[in-house]
Formats: C-alpha cells, sequence, structure tokens
C-alpha cells in the first residue's frame, strides 16, 4: 500500500497524497462542487476528477513538476513561463463562470481591516506598511470580469519541459481581475514577469500587477500567521513588502519579533 502523504494541513482545509491520487477535504463542502465545475469550464489542463463526495475531492495527479516555489528560483525556463502565460491568456478570455467573485468594496473592506491587524500587532515596520497600502491601491479600480482562478500561486501549475501539464486547486475560481492571477503567479519571482506576458500578450498593466503584489501580501499575511505559515520566511510576502521600500531607497530590518 502507498504511503500517505500530508501535502497541507490547517483548519480550512487538508490535502493527502496516495500514491497518484490526491484527496482534499475542506470544511466547506461547496467548494470541491464548484472546483470540478471550474475545472470542467477551464480551457486549460486541468486534473482529472476521480471521484467527489462532498466535503472530499479525489484528483488524479498531473505530470511534470510544479513552476517553482515561493521563495525559490524558478528552474523553469523562459519558454514554458511563456507556455504558462499563454494558457492563462485562454482562461481570462474564455467564458464567465456563473457565479460571482469578490467585489471591489470587499475587497477594499479586507485591506482596511488586515493593514490595521498588521499594525496593532507590530508585525512590520509601520512605513512598510503604509507604503505599500499606498501601492495596493492601484489594485482598487474597476476591472474587466475574467475568469480567473483565484488562488494561481506558483505551485499550482505544472510544466513538462516547456509544456502546461496542469493547473491544479480551483476552490478560488471566479469572475475576476485577470490582475490578480498575474500578480499571485508571479509573487516572489517578479523578475518572471516579462517571461509571462511574453506569453499573455497584450493587455497586462504592470502598475496594476504591482499593485496587487502589495495587496495580496498584506492581506494574505495575518491568515498566513494564524495557520501556522511563515510570511517572513526568505522570498515570501514580508520581502515582497520590503522590497518597495528597497525600491524607494529606504532600508527596513530583515525580520521582527512578533507579539502574535
Amino acid at each position: 500500500m502507498d504511503e500517505v502523504e500530508v501535502v497541507v494541513a490547517h483548519s480550512q482545509r487538508a490535502t493527502l497524497r496516495v500514491g497518484d491520487v490526491f484527496l482534499k477535504v475542506d470544511g466547506d463542502p461547496a467548494h470541491a462542487d464548484l472546483e470540478v465545475r471550474a475545472m470542467a469550464m477551464a480551457p486549460i489542463p486541468t486534473p482529472a476528477v476521480l471521484w467527489c463526495e462532498p466535503p472530499v475531492l479525489a484528483i488524479a495527479a498531473v505530470p511534470g513538476k510544479a513552476l517553482g516555489l515561493l521563495g525559490e528560483p524558478s528552474g523553469a525556463s523562459p519558454a514554458a513561463w511563456a507556455a504558462v502565460g499563454a494558457a492563462i491568456r485562454r482562461l481570462h478570455d474564455a467564458p464567465l463562470p456563473p457565479w460571482p467573485g469578490a467585489r471591489l468594496d470587499d475587497v477594499a473592506a479586507d485591506l482596511d481591516s488586515e493593514c490595521a491587524w498588521l499594525l496593532s500587532n507590530g508585525v512590520l515596520p509601520a512605513e512598510v506598511i503604509r507604503r505599500n497600502r499606498e501601492i495596493a491601491e492601484g489594485a482598487l479600480r474597476p476591472w474587466r470580469p475574467a475568469f480567473i482562478h483565484g488562488d494561481l500561486q506558483i505551485t499550482h501549475v505544472f510544466v513538462d519541459g516547456d509544456e502546461v501539464t496542469g493547473v491544479i486547486d480551483w476552490s478560488e475560481a471566479a469572475t475576476g481581475d485577470a490582475m490578480f492571477d498575474l500578480a499571485t503567479l508571479t509573487l516572489g519571482h517578479e523578475e518572471r514577469l516579462d517571461d509571462l506576458l511574453a506569453g499573455y500578450g497584450d493587455g497586462a498593466d504592470r502598475d496594476v500587477i504591482r499593485a496587487w503584489w502589495s495587496l495580496r501580501s498584506l492581506v494574505a499575511s495575518h491568515w498566513l500567521i494564524e495557520h501556522g505559515f511563515d510570511p517572513d520566511a526568505p522570498g515570501c510576502e514580508f520581502d515582497v513588502l520590503r522590497s518597495r521600500m528597497r525600491e524607494d531607497g529606504v532600508t527596513t530590518p530583515n525580520r521582527l519579533d512578533r507579539r502574535v
């Protein structure tokens, strides 16, 4: 019998691997149903669904390997990144899913509350939060609706050589801002943005992508800390926020002692 590998586990969901089968257990049964619907609609490679009995979804492993890891350089070729860009463009140009995504007002409210939490808990210098909050405002504008993955982390995209073999974890798929997907994928890998956009084509707004880098890092950090992840690990969310300060010629501490 194959060993059971815990791929990820926290209070909201867990993913187990048994051989070539992944079992996703989600505290919200609706997520499994949405993920199956999204993968069926997506015009790009996705995992084969073996069975679905919410809250458990069983999917087959996709061939190839992840495009990279947050905090580590991506070993994928420029051509592979361009192929991923072309696949994302096909997704963004596809018919919209029939369920809504995040509302602009809700995104703005989340930014307000998460910045307040970061400040009150002293997890980052106030100037880092203030500057990135200022940059993040650039993402808070009406966007042209697109079919987005919604959680397009670099570990969710698989390639074999220069070919995209699968995109996984579709539970956040919805109608939303295409630039959010592009920013999520290149978070911590900003040097690969040109390669990605070479395949994506026209229509990408680099300033908005940059704004989403700041906004996602500000909003995600509280959740990451509370669920046992470290946004202060090298190359991760806090480094993304500090990099905006370095662009401004401001030096900040590498790490802080957190009170949470």
